[in-house]
C-alpha cells in the first residue's frame, strides 16, 4: 500500500483560459441580478470555474475484483461520480461491459452524477472516501 496520493485532475482534456472581465465590474459572486440581466455572461464566468479543492480517494477490492497496486488518490471534489468510475475502469483495464459495481462505506452505490464533495461531507472516514469495489453485486 502506497502512502502517496495519484493525481486525477488528468481526467480531462486542458480549457483555454477565461477571458477576465472589465476592472469596473463586481465579481460574480456579487453582481446583483440587474446587473446579471444586462450581462449575463458574467454570472456563468462564476460556474465555468473548476472547484480547486481536492479529496483523497481510498480504493478497497472486494471478492474476486483485482487489487490495485495503489489504493490512494487525490480527486477534485467537483468531479461526479461518473469521473471515478471511469477512472476506476481505465486502471483495472476494465471495458464498458465489463461488470464493475462501486460502493461508498460498503453500503450504498452513488447515482453517477453525484457529486464527489457531497459524497465526502456526508461518508467521510478520517478524512478519505471509502470506495469499494468488486464484479458483482455485493450490497444494496
Amino acid at each position: 500500500m502506497s502512502s502517496q496520493a495519484a493525481d486525477l485532475t488528468s481526467l480531462g482534456t486542458p480549457q483555454p483560459p477565461i477571458s477576465s472581465p472589465p476592472f469596473n465590474v463586481p465579481p460574480a459572486e456579487t453582481l446583483t441580478p440587474s446587473q446579471i440581466s444586462q450581462n449575463p455572461s458574467l454570472a456563468l464566468e462564476k460556474y465555468k470555474k473548476k472547484d480547486a479543492v481536492k479529496v483523497i480517494v481510498r480504493f478497497r477490492a472486494i471478492g474476486n475484483a483485482p487489487i490495485l497496486k495503489q489504493n490512494l488518490y487525490k480527486i477534485n471534489a467537483s468531479n461526479k461520480f461518473q469521473a471515478v468510475i471511469q477512472f476506476l475502469r481505465r486502471e483495472l483495464n476494465y471495458k464498458a461491459s465489463d461488470p464493475l459495481f462501486l460502493y461508498i462505506n460498503s453500503a450504498f452505490s452513488p447515482a453517477p452524477d453525484e457529486i464527489v464533495a457531497n459524497l465526502v461531507k456526508c461518508f467521510n472516514t478520517d478524512g478519505h472516501l471509502i470506495i469499494n469495489y468488486c464484479t458483482s453485486a455485493a450490497w444494496g
